[in-house]
This record gives C-alpha cells, sequence and structure tokens, in this order.
C-alpha cells in the first residue's frame, strides 16, 4: 500500500462529447496492433509500468488472477491448503504446463517469481508479510508468512516466469502468446502449446516500438494501436475519432484524512458529523467526470465484501441537523478546521474546495483549504500540521488497511491508535467470522477517516474494434480468448474471433 502522488497525467475526454452530432467517417481498422518499448526488459517483475506491463499479461500467467471483483482465480495453481494457525498456505501447481521455451512449469519456477517479487519495487509492499517461500518437489509450493493473512490468494497474482530465464529480454513465460522478432520487427503469436487451449481472436498481434508514455499515446490517437488504457479522471481535451470506452474499477481510493491530535476532531461527535456532510456522488460526477465510484467504505464497492446496507444516504439536511446537535445547549466556538491537498494536482484542489464549502455551516463548522506543493504536502503530513487532508492511496486486494489506521502505521498521519481497531484488523486478516461486517461498523462508528470512491482506469478503444473486453485493474486483457475484434479488410467489416 502506498501514498499517491496524484500528479496529473495527460487529460483525455470521451470523444463523442466532440463529435456529437457529427457523421462518422470512420475508416475502420485493418489491423491490430499494440505499443511497447523496443529493447527494454518484458521481465513481469521489474519491467516498466503502462504498455511494457500491459504487454506482459499476454505473455506470462500468474497462480491466482484478479477477476472484476477482485476475486482470485485459480490459474497456475489448482488448490491450496492452510495449517491451523494460518501461517502456512501450501500450494499444488498446476502440472502439464508448458513454458514458451518448451520446459515443463515446476514449483521451483514459481517460487523464484515469488522470491523475486518480494524483493521488487513492484510488488515488494504487498508481500511484506511472507517470511519464506519454498519449493517442495516439482508440483507443491509453500509460502510460509509473519502474521496469518486469510486473503493472500489475492496478492498471488504475481506474474511467474521460468528461474533463470529473467535475464534475458524475454524470460519465458506460459502464457497465451509468445514474442517473436524477425527481420520485418517484433510481433506476438498464438502460442500452439498454451495449456488452456482456448481459440485466441487473433493468431498474430503486431508490436509497435514507442520510446515513452507520450508516443504511446500518439500511436493510439494515429491508429496504430488500437488499445490504449489510461486514467480519465483529471477530465480535460479530446481525442479524434470515435472511441469506445470501458470502466475498470480500481483498487485506488480517495479519502479524507482526519488528524484525531486536533482538538476539535478528537470529538468523535464532530467526525461523525463530518462523514455525514460528504456529497460523494456530486464529486464524482462533477469533478472525476463519473470515472470514479463512490464509497463510504475502505474496500471497493465492486468487491464481494462491500458492506452497502451500512451505507448511509447523503442529505445536506441530516448534515446540519447533527452539526446542530452538537452545538444544541453546548458552550463552544465553531469549529476551525483546515483541509490539506496536494496542490499539484488540480483535480485534487478542487475537490478539495467543493468539500470545505460543502462541510462548512455558519457559526458551528468552517474549512478552509490550504493548497501545497507535493514535497511540502508530505511534510506537513509527516509533522501532523494539519486537521483533514484530501488523499488517495493504492490498496491491496486483501483491503488491509493497517497502515491508513493501525497505530503505528506508515500511513497513519492522523495518529489514530485503539485497541479494538488494531483487534479487528488482525481478525479481518485472520479470517474470522463476521470480521469484515465488524471492522466495518466500527468504522463507521469511530471515523478514523472517511472514504470518498475509488477510482476506475479507463480502456479506449477505436469504435467497432473491440467487443466484450473485459478489462481489470491488473489485467486489460483479461479473458482475451472472449474478446471479439474486428478488422476492416477490402473494404467489408471481418470478425478476428
Amino acid at each position: 500500500m502506498e501514498l499517491d502522488e496524484g500528479e496529473d497525467k495527460t487529460p483525455w475526454q470521451e470523444a463523442e462529447e466532440e463529435q456529437s452530432g457529427e457523421e462518422n467517417t470512420d475508416p475502420g481498422i485493418d489491423h491490430f496492433a499494440l505499443a511497447y518499448h523496443e529493447g527494454q526488459t518484458l521481465d513481469p517483475i521489474t519491467c516498466s509500468d503502462g504498455a511494457q506491463l500491459q504487454l506482459t499479461t499476454l505473455l506470462y500467467e500468474p497462480l491466482f488472477r484478479l477477476d472484476g471483483s477482485f476475486h482470485p482465480q485459480q490459474v497456475l495453481c489448482t488448490g491450496y491448503s492452510v495449517s491451523e494457525d494460518g501461517l502456512v498456505y501450501t500450494l499444488t501447481i498446476r502440472q502439464g504446463v508448458a513454458f514458451s521455451d518448451g520446459s515443463t512449469l515446476e514449483a521451483d519456477d514459481a517460487a523464484e517469481s515469488l522470491r523475486r517479487a518480494m524483493a521488487s519495487e513492484r510488488y515488494g509492499s504487498r508481500l511484506n508479510g511472507i517470511r519464506q517461500v519454498a519449493a517442495r518437489g516439482s508440483d507443491t509450493l509453500v509460502i510460509t508468512l509473519s502474521r496469518p493473512n486469510s486473503r493472500l490468494t489475492a496478492l498471488l497474482d504475481i506474474p511467474v516466469v521460468k528461474a533463470g530465464s529473467e535475464e534475458n529480454g524475454v524470460p519465458a513465460g506460459t502464457g497465451p502468446y509468445l514474442f517473436i522478432t524477425s527481420s520485418e520487427g517484433a510481433y506476438l503469436s498464438a502460442n500452439p502449446d498454451w495449456w488452456q487451449g482456448k481459440t485466441l481472436p487473433l493468431e498474430r498481434i503486431e508490436l509497435v516500438d514507442a520510446k515513452d508514455s507520450d508516443t504511446v499515446l500518439y500511436l493510439f490517437t494515429s491508429r496504430e494501436v488500437q488499445v490504449y488504457a489510461t486514467d480519465l479522471t483529471q477530465g480535460g481535451g479530446a481525442l479524434s475519432g470515435s472511441l469506445d470506452t470501458t470502466e475498470i474499477p480500481t483498487a485506488t481510493m480517495q479519502f479524507l484524512g482526519i488528524n484525531v491530535r486536533s482538538t476539535a476532531l478528537q470529538d468523535q461527535g464532530l467526525r461523525q458529523a463530518l462523514q455525514l456532510g460528504i456529497p460523494r456522488e456530486t464529486v464524482v460526477e462533477g469533478y472525476l467526470s463519473s470515472h470514479a465510484l463512490p464509497a463510504q467504505f475502505p474496500i471497493s464497492p465492486v468487491a464481494a465484501g462491500y458492506p452497502a446496507q451500512l451505507e448511509a444516504e447523503y442529505s445536506l439536511e441530516t448534515y446540519r441537523q447533527a452539526l446542530a446537535a452538537l452545538w444544541s445547549g453546548a458552550e463552544r466556538e465553531s469549529a476551525e478546521l483546515t483541509l490539506l491537498v496536494n496542490g499539484d494536482s488540480p483535480s485534487k484542489t478542487a475537490i478539495a474546495q467543493y468539500l470545505a464549502q460543502s462541510l462548512s455551516v455558519e457559526g458551528m463548522c468552517q474549512v478552509s483549504v490550504e493548497a501545497l506543493a507535493w514535497t511540502e504536502y508530505l511534510q506537513a503530513l509527516a509533522s501532523g500540521d494539519f486537521d483533514l487532508y484530501y488523499g488517495e492511496v493504492r490498496l491491496t486486494a486483501d483491503w488491509d488497511i493497517s497502515a491508513l489506521i493501525g497505530t503505528g502505521g506508515a500511513l497513519n498521519y492522523g495518529g489514530w491508535s485503539a485497541t479494538d481497531t488494531d483487534a479487528m484488523l488482525e481478525a479481518c486478516r485472520a479470517g474470522g467470522e463476521g470480521a469484515e461486517q465488524n471492522l466495518y461498523q466500527h468504522l463507521r462508528e469511530a471515523v478514523p477517516l472517511i472514504p470518498i470512491c475509488f477510482k476506475n482506469d479507463s480502456l479506449l478503444t477505436h469504435s467497432g474494434t473491440v467487443e466484450n473486453e473485459q478489462p481489470t485493474a491488473a489485467d486489460i486483457f483479461y479473458n482475451f480468448p472472449d474478446w471479439r475484434i474486428y478488422l476492416s479488410q477490402s473494404g467489408q467489416e471481418k470478425s478476428a474471433a
């Protein structure tokens, strides 16, 4: 888990906004190509983010793959057991799976990939609860934890490569496609020995070199590549041509952090009132262009464990009444609160200003915004120099928020420390019956932070090119065999599926 800097990326809007009412003269697509960075490694553990990492999901497979609800599905693992104390997971590795070089997948390959991931920048943080990984024979992988985690499998969507092949520019993998180079350039070719044996939508996918992310964007706008995944929450300009957009729910949460060391916010009643005053729908629709999902709890609304039954409907009148109840008959001054925000992000600054206005009620609560440059923002958080802050964090799919509200948590800038909270967090990790619901009810009452929404990424394709795409936060090509890809050929639209 890490706090996101949230710098604005290149902003885009869907082209339909610009072209509403115009005649569609889309000439169609006569080829299907993807961008990649020539000369850079395709090792999925160490390669660069963006196009390179996206491409690796067609070459490599994990032990478990997260579906659109963040639920782990078995891939290279066919089953597992957990010790009574919850510290040892024993996984069975799928047999009869061949790597792209013809060798057979064994437990040692999975073990080495996990060990490398544990030491990597991309995966190290999420795997810090693993103490040891070992292969037992050719088909058994043993993972020993330092603390129980009943949701460990949701963290094991780590691509597996053949042990020892990672030094190659393209390590051996077990995925549906093979990376091929020829005198004409690089391309992906359907893997005839893919263990799943499913029919793929294309036998060959061309690859186009892109030196950086800006080049990837140019290649997409010029129709040289056919898919582009990005963050559209920043709003802004328009792409040329007609586009289809598929929303991808992510585990990136935006929230209000609360400094419980602040005199005013030590009052639990005030914290409870503040959580009633958040117009989440307006934030999502008006400031994030609907590329997010409103959330009142620190778990994605698309996840099976989201406690929708505990949600409270927003009402300005309810919020004002909650404040009035605190001030009624009490000799207390108006709560003067400072809301800190990363000023390098115009969208977050605008949201913070809107929330400050929404939460301010004359004579009872007044919220002002302080926008700081990213470095100064982090310094203010670390020193506790704030009342509230607008934050963004990428959670892991086990939905462990110990870093945010656990005693001594790395991202616990608000100083929340409560033995009952810590006990509930541990109970969730251990998988205790009813533990999740108990925690979310506790968060509703204690209010150590206030979730706002979970952001979406967006998969853009040229209109009429792709159908039945099912992108997920970790894999834009999720269930790629089910995609239908249409190419124009000699003036006739032809399905490549």
